[in-house]
């Protein structure tokens, strides 16, 4: 099975009025596409920056991140754009709908800025996928927290999901997806991000403080001061496991 993500020797340090901050100081890892991995640790410990940079969203003050087998980092902001266009999506904690679009325009939103012919249909499809075929004409405000956080995974899948067969080579990343949420939702929640990572066969990162999470991925990372403190391989989804290391 192909590696999806890759990261060697990460260092990430922004300057304050107190001089320079480190972030993230060497983690290298290795992801093989269709595995989940969650990365957790205390607040402050640098989880969210990591996978902003895993993500194509920022670039690491050192090291080199190869997302789809293409090394991102030595990219530039358009062309890091144009690989999370093609294979990247988004789930985050508020949701980031657009509250002028309905729950169907904000799911076909990325399919159609490509120039996706069926965007339309393939977002009432994912839109039935997660139980909101109902809800298609429905502005953000007129939706609970839940179908919010429903509509913006339909949304994730939908831009990285291949227009004919679902199996476009991508990875979702999520950003402490059910902290928003109530326990009730928050459950239906993650039951609803592994099934459809195992209908698509995607690759799932995600950052959450929720053990429960955690424990249905395939690998664990556990950061601590912009380290890997421990990591957890037990066997993987799809016959493979992943690589982690600090």
């Amino acid at each position: 099975m192909s590696v999806m993500l890759k990261a060697e020797n990460l260092h990430h340090r922004v300057t304050t009025s107190e001089g320079p901050l480190t972030l993230l100081n060497d983690i290298s890892l290795q992801l093989p596409a269709g595995q989940s991995l969650a990365i957790t640790g205390a607040s402050g410990s640098g989880k969210s920056t990591l996978l902003g940079l895993l993500a194509g969203l920022d670039r690491p003050t050192e090291g080199k991140i190869w997302l789809a087998g293409e090394e991102i980092t030595a990219m530039d902001e358009e062309q890091r754009a144009a690989v999370r266009a093609r294979c990247v999506g988004f789930v985050f904690q508020t949701f980031q709908l657009l509250p002028g679009l309905t729950a169907r325009e904000n799911v076909m939103l990325p399919s159609e800025l490509r120039g996706e012919r069926n965007a339309g249909k393939r977002a009432e499809d994912f839109l039935e996928r997660v139980g909101l075929g109902h809800r298609l004409h429905h502005y953000p405000r007129q939706l609970s927290g839940g179908e919010q956080q429903r509509v913006a995974i339909a949304r994730a899948f939908c831009s990285i999901a291949n227009t004919d067969n679902d199996q476009r080579n991508g990875i979702l990343f999520a950003d402490e997806p059910t902290g928003s949420l109530d326990a009730h939702n928050g459950e239906k929640v993650i039951d609803l991000l592994f099934k459809l990572n195992a209908e698509t066969g995607t690759t799932l990162v995600l950052v959450t403080h929720e053990q429960r999470l955690a424990e249905r991925c395939g690998a664990h990372l556990r950061m601590s001061a912009g380290e890997i403190s421990t990591a957890d391989l037990p066997d993987a989804p799809f016959g493979e496991q992943a690589e982690v290391s600090a």
